[in-house]
């Protein structure tokens, strides 16, 4: 194996991805990096979908459980964690593998982060109180006046990554896309496998709602109890599970009605992540087959390398 290779496994939540990544890794002498966005949290588990302590301890893994929920995590501070992560594995003769679910971390450590503008308090507060007197879409128009090129890469309900784009114009007076042309990543440094799982949907959101069910039954309702009172960052406040358990827990529903709930959102969030993926053009798609194992996608993949390996 090229060990300057770096292995890229990312696709929608619950099509195997972390399970893919573990048995790869074991065969190539690789540790894995989280590209994942609520897997970093210490405090939570069972809602994060956090792989089990018995792969954690058998191969290395990244960006798992480093920081408190307290603490804010963006993007910015991702990819500093990962790059540092990527030279400490490699100075250990060791492959790189990154997977997760998060498009965005995944393009930034790709094609790199502009130095960005310090953030403006006083400006995001009033970015804030314009979105709740007039709504999202009164700020998506200021954007789309001042950077056309960055609204028609933001959901015109993103209003976090709207108000990012609106500041940075503001503050650094050039549009967020055109400082984005300056990035430098990991494309073109090294040489990159990327490849994108994906699966015949019914079939995922049948996994989807099994694995709900199965956060349930380990504890998912304790692990959100127990996050009562503790003042959350905003990154961590968008998980899913909070919003929906929490409401079970001030009585506005039923325990089933939050499982519904949190299945629900997690196909929303799926069929999102999907939608970000396709337009990646660097990706190689590995269709799941409904009798396919996590081995049988290893081998796959491990073939891939290897073909990819012998062209070289």
């Amino acid at each position: 194996m090229n060990f300057q290779k770096i292995i890229f496994i990312v696709g929608p939540t619950a099509v195997g991805k972390s399970e893919v990544a573990y048995s790869l890794a074991k065969r190539i002498d690789g540790e894995i990096i989280s590209c994942d966005s609520m897997q970093v949290y210490k405090e939570l588990r069972v809602v994060t979908s956090k792989p089990p302590s018995r792969t954690l301890r058998t191969v290395a893994h990244h960006l798992v459980g480093v920081i408190s929920v307290r603490e804010e995590f963006d993007v910015a501070r991702f990819n500093t964690l990962a790059l540092e992560a990527v030279k400490d594995i490699q100075s250990r003769w060791r492959a790189v593998i990154i997977t997760g679910g998060s498009g965005l971390y995944m393009q930034v450590l790709l094609d790199g982060i502009f130095a960005g503008s310090p953030r403006d308090e006083t400006l995001r507060r009033q970015f804030k109180e314009e979105a709740r007197e007039y709504g999202t879409a009164h700020l998506y128009q200021q954007l789309q006046q001042s950077d056309p090129q960055a609204a028609a890469k933001i959901h015109l309900n993103d209003e976090r990554r709207i108000i990012r784009a609106l500041e940075v114009c503001r503050t650094r007076q050039q549009p967020i896309s055109v400082l984005h042309h300056d990035r430098q990543g990991l494309w073109g440094k090294y040489e990159i496998a990327a490849f994108a799982l994906t699966m015949d949907r019914e079939k995922l959101y049948r996994r989807i709602d099994r694995r709900v069910e199965a956060m349930f039954a380990e504890g998912a309702v304790a692990e959100v109890k127990s996050l009562a009172g503790v003042p959350l960052g905003p990154t961590a406040e968008r998980l899913i599970g909070l919003r929906e358990i929490r409401g079970y827990l001030d009585g506005a529903y039923d325990q089933d009605h939050a499982k519904e709930l949190m299945k629900r959102n997690t196909r929303h969030f799926a069929k999102r992540q999907l939608t970000w993926f396709r337009k990646e053009k660097r990706l190689q798609w590995i269709t799941v087959g409904e009798d396919d194992t996590v081995e049988d996608v290893a081998d796959r993949l491990e073939k891939y390398l290897s073909s990819s390996q012998g062209d070289q």
